[in-house]
């Protein structure tokens, strides 16, 4: 059986639940904290594997994943030292304002959980 939601749209036909969409797009672990890590600017491979405490393989994959569905975009500069920068595109920038709501809900609602 097929993990996702499905609702029925006014003339009675299933259709995937954007948030359910949304979420596979984006929703595991290390493509949100790529994501979240980005919104700060353009970082170097090494950069992001520092601040997300992510191994090689995993950064690279993840990556990879988020340039195929346009999330992410890369940039090969090849003068000495050769480096790899990362990007979000304007896709990826249009979840910024959902990170915000996120965080301010995590503030205010895990934060009282831990008292």
């Amino acid at each position: 059986m097929s993990s996702e939601t499905f609702s029925r749209d006014a003339e009675g036909s299933a259709e995937v639940c954007p948030v359910v969409e949304s979420l596979e797009q984006v929703g595991s672990k290390w493509r949100l904290v790529v994501l979240h890590e980005l919104q700060n600017g353009e970082r170097r491979f090494n950069e992001l594997k520092r601040a997300t405490e992510a191994s090689s393989r995993t950064l690279s994959r993840v990556l990879d994943d988020l340039q195929e569905t346009g999330f992410v975009e890369r940039r090969l500069e090849e003068d000495a030292p050769v480096a790899t920068y990362y990007r979000l595109t304007p896709k990826g920038e249009s979840l910024c304002p959902v990170f915000d709501e996120i965080t301010a809900w995590a503030e205010e609602w895990l934060t009282a959980c831990e008292n």
